[in-house]
């Protein structure tokens, strides 16, 4: 049985996409695809991966967390699943604790080899949306402030437009921790909306249509912030309405430069540690390019042309 683990990553549209595959979970099973989401995940599936308090030694808790995955695989590959697709976005790590730290997932490394562990083995492919920092982390502040947390001041605005940690970091860490376990990585700006091709992509099956443009979770606008803050709060967002655009234009910039360092970097092969998947539908020119007319108009010279006058 092939084991997908889909880590989103937080602002990438990974809701949608799960509420897609729970819709579909009952068709998707029989072609031989399973699905666990975060309805499955959340329930103690994965509990002591990660160690927390208990008094169980972290050993204790992660061989009894192995012991449960692997009972779990047992039994979906006893039903006639074929592959299977885990999808939980927390996996890698909490979107609130990447702005309080002004880093991009931080830990996934560490995080990563213990699922790796956990798994036994069992992972035979990591799909990894990215997106473009400056939306990313305007989508993560639209969020957190709608759930109460501060707008954040100029100051870690500028840390986070001056991080030096990107994509490439975390992809890094994420293969280092998991070797030769295949990574996939899909851009939010081209599969962001698409989760039926997708799913394709990643099982290299057809998937069904329906339910495929659900959209959950999507960051509110700045009209509706101020609705969902108290009053002496929405002071401090900006004026207008629309998407709240946090950064400066230089901070912009910046942001989007590293963005488009970590994209020449995948599209050059990413050191030979993840794959950039291309959208199906985008048809690049081959090795011979198509030969065009390289004269304007027709060679007819017999044909009488007119060009309208400026008026």
């Amino acid at each position: 049985m092939q084991v997908c683990l889909h880590l989103g990553a937080h602002r990438c549209a990974t809701s949608s996409f799960q509420e897609y595959l729970r819709q579909n979970a009952a068709e998707l099973e029989g072609n031989g695809i399973g699905v666990w989401g975060p309805r499955h995940t959340r329930k103690g599936l994965f509990h002591g991966v990660l160690p927390v308090p208990s008094f169980h030694s972290k050993k204790a808790q992660a061989k009894r967390a192995q012991g449960r995955l692997r009972m779990k695989l047992d039994s979906h590959r006893a039903r006639g699943i074929q592959q299977l697709l885990i999808s939980d976005e927390n996996v890698i790590g909490s979107a609130r604790a990447n702005l309080y730290q002004a880093e991009l997932y931080g830990d996934v490394g560490d995080r990563m080899t213990r699922f790796f562990a956990a798994f036994d083995g069992a992972i035979t492919s990591i799909a990894l949306n990215i997106r473009s920092l400056e939306a990313y982390w305007a989508s993560v502040i639209s969020c957190a402030v709608a759930r109460g947390i501060s707008v954040p001041q100029a100051s870690h605005l500028q840390r986070l437009a001056e991080a030096r940690r990107s994509w490439r970091d975390v992809i890094t860490d994420i293969a280092c921790a998991m070797p030769e376990v295949e990574i996939k990585v899909l851009p939010f700006e081209t599969f962001g909306g698409r989760p039926e091709t997708q799913l394709s992509l990643l099982t290299g099956k057809e998937t069904p249509k329906t339910h495929a443009r659900v959209r959950l979770n999507s960051a509110l606008r700045l009209e509706d912030l101020r609705r969902h803050m108290a009053p002496m709060a929405a002071r401090d967002l900006p004026a207008g309405e629309g998407r709240w655009r946090p950064f400066a234009s230089g901070q912009t910039a910046l942001l989007r430069e590293n963005y488009a360092d970590d994209l020449m970097w995948l599209v050059a092969g990413a050191d030979g540690l993840a794959q950039l998947v291309q959208d199906p539908e985008h048809k690049v020119a081959g090795v011979n390019l198509p030969q065009t007319d390289k004269t304007r108009g027709t060679p007819d010279d017999k044909q009488d042309r007119r060009l309208a006058g400026s008026g």
